[in-house]
């Protein structure tokens, strides 16, 4: 036996306890795997792969992350254990395709897209590659027409493994409107988190999340934060929580530390404008923690470890936050590799697995 081999046996046998990964990617071999799930006029209008013009194939994913078989990274489930699953000891991964049909303007397209992804998820990685139950996944939904949404959260709540509803943080307007009230209704009334990750952020149909476009994409991807400020003040000032209070809300690859001065800032705001936001009936930051859990990754982290430690103590990390590795993308976060030297053991426990565990009731 090789060493390669031996570490790769070493990996398959560690006990699976102490990790639940929030944010996977995974990928169909080609398109026929999705399409083979729409009808027509929409099997014709899909598009594989690709948001637009801030694609970049270069850094986006890990080189190390593409299947020895061939294939899309992320489309490969043995080598995803190997690479991943095995490797951290993970507990649970939670999967999200990549898709970006809010990237498209006709609403019917978007839901038909949302609908394939969810129907082969559920016949591949949820079932036939799911033997253990490593693998969770989310209910992918369109936005842009809530009835059909709503739709969607109906053909699979009670699914043992779907475990929550992803929409694409990309959007026309933020996330707290009434608009998307009745997907929120639905989330809560099946006992569903409303999570929101990165896709077609200012991109095909939806609003910029800046003054204008961005020239590339490291523009794109420094800013991509201020859209989802703006969907978390939104949902704080619009009074859902209030309206929802069983809703649970999960921000995924937007960054988090941002939050502790903008929740100053609105608690701030909060107390000269009360007025204006009668439904809102205490200061913005304290629905926080009953209420929203925010993905690690990106983990921004400073040169001193101590300002990292200061700031996860800020954001109140040991109740909010989940670990994400967010592979295989270029900037994947290992588990025992992000912290600072000097985490006390409790929270960073609790953000690697007791925060996801209780929050999903894993």
């Amino acid at each position: 036996m090789t060493q390669n081999q031996a570490v790769k046996l070493e990996n398959k046998n560690r006990k699976r306890t102490g990790i639940i990964d929030c944010d996977v990617h995974v990928s169909p071999f080609d398109n026929d795997e999705i399409k083979k799930y729409m009808k027509q006029p929409f099997r014709d209008a899909f598009r594989f792969w690709g948001r637009g013009i801030f694609d970049n194939p270069f850094t986006e994913v890990r080189p190390d992350a593409k299947p020895p078989t061939g294939g899309p990274i992320g489309s490969d489930p043995e080598f995803l254990r190997e690479q991943l699953i095995d490797s951290y000891g993970t507990e649970h991964a939670i999967l999200h395709p990549w898709i970006y049909a809010d990237y498209y303007a006709d609403p019917d397209l978007k839901a038909a897209i949302c609908s394939a992804y969810n129907d082969w998820l559920n016949d591949t990685w949820l079932s036939k590659y799911n033997h253990d139950g490593v693998f969770k996944a989310s209910i992918v939904i369109s936005h842009q027409d809530p009835s059909l949404a709503v739709k969607e959260i109906e053909r699979w709540a009670g699914h043992p493994h779907f475990v929550q509803v992803l929409a694409d943080a990309g959007a026309r307007a933020p996330f707290g409107q009434r608009h998307y009230w009745p997907i929120y209704e639905a989330c809560q009334r099946h006992g569903l988190p409303f999570a929101y990750h990165p896709g077609s952020d200012g991109l095909g149909s939806n609003t910029p999340f800046t003054p204008g476009f961005p020239t590339h994409f490291i523009e794109w991807g420094t800013t991509l934060v201020c859209g989802f400020i703006s969907h978390l003040v939104s949902l704080l000032t619009e009074g859902v929580f209030e309206r929802y209070p069983g809703l649970k809300v999960v921000s995924l690859e937007g960054g988090s530390a941002w939050l502790p001065a903008i929740l100053w800032r609105l608690d701030s705001h909060y107390k000269s404008f009360r007025f204006e936001v009668p439904w809102v009936k205490k200061l913005p930051s304290l629905y926080i923690r009953d209420h929203v859990r925010f993905g690690s990754q990106p983990l921004e982290k400073p040169d001193d470890d101590k300002h990292l430690l200061y700031f996860l103590e800020m954001m109140d990390a040991e109740n909010i936050m989940m670990f994400t590795s967010d592979y295989p993308h270029y900037d994947t976060d290992h588990p025992r590799e992000m912290f600072p030297r000097n985490i006390p053991e409790q929270m960073k426990n609790k953000i690697l697995y007791e925060n996801a565990r209780e929050f999903y009731r894993f």
